[in-house]
């Protein structure tokens, strides 16, 4: 399959990839989040020629991740704001951000530290269970069929946990 294929696959994984999955897509967000609006403050701060930010930007437009709001006539010019569908994006960003700070910092510590405003305490983020909201790990979860994937002749349970990456292959 070819990466431009990608958003064919029943994997919601590999459907949000189509959208984010391309290196500099994530730091244009990043950007975004951190209030960066303008083509030229994207273009500056992430050191991205011209066109390829363009392109970026283009794509993230079409997806409905970002919206181009006019903020000058004359010339007309325009800003990129996230949208719902954008702002959804932030918790990745996140848990993004606190990998890299306990995997990736050299030692240093973390670049950035996120104070929740409600309460006035530094945080980090945590992936939680939404129903107990006790932290979710990787060792006690487990995936089962979707209705995307689930055959009405076999029982989600039924299905092999070895089984799930290739029907995740398969494309709609």
């Amino acid at each position: 399959m070819r990466w431009d294929d990608i958003d064919k696959q029943v994997c919601s994984v590999a459907r949000a990839l189509s959208v984010v999955g391309e290196r500099w897509t994530m730091l244009i967000l990043r950007d975004a989040f951190l209030g960066t609006r303008r083509f030229d403050q994207f273009q500056s701060n992430l050191g991205i020629t011209r066109h390829r930010l363009s392109e970026r930007l283009g794509k993230l437009v079409e997806q409905g991740v970002l919206v181009k709001v006019p903020y000058h006539d004359r010339p007309l010019r325009y800003e990129y704001r996230l949208t719902r569908k954008g702002l959804g994006l932030y918790s990745v960003l996140m848990s993004l951000s606190r990998w890299g700070d306990e995997w990736m910092d050299r030692g240093e510590g973390a670049p950035l530290e996120y104070v929740h405003q409600s309460c006035g305490h530094k945080t980090s983020p945590t992936l939680t269970c939404s129903e107990c909201g006790d932290p979710l790990r990787p060792e006690e979860v487990r995936p089962q069929l979707g209705p995307a994937l689930c055959d009405p002749d076999r029982p989600a349970e039924a299905t092999s946990l070895s089984d799930i990456p290739t029907l995740l292959k398969r494309t709609v």
